[in-house]
């Protein structure tokens, strides 16, 4: 005698691919992201660059935050 399979009469479609990401997964990202562009892009100075390079910039940004 064969045995009977159970069939799911419920569920995720097999082509639905479900993922959920907890609010920080998303948040810590883009919060890193803005202040990385608040340290390359200060306000008020956001046309061509004309003075120093944005380079330069951003290591004296990180010099000064480092202790001496």
């Amino acid at each position: 005698m064969a045995a009977r399979t159970k069939t799911r009469t419920h569920g995720p479609a097999a082509d639905v691919v479900e993922i959920r990401l907890p609010w920080w997964a998303v948040a810590l990202p883009a919060l890193a992201f803005a202040a990385l562009l608040l340290l390359i892009v200060e306000p008020g100075q956001a046309q061509a660059a004309t003075g120093a390079p944005v380079l330069g910039r951003l290591f004296g940004h990180l010099l000064g935050l480092l202790p001496v």
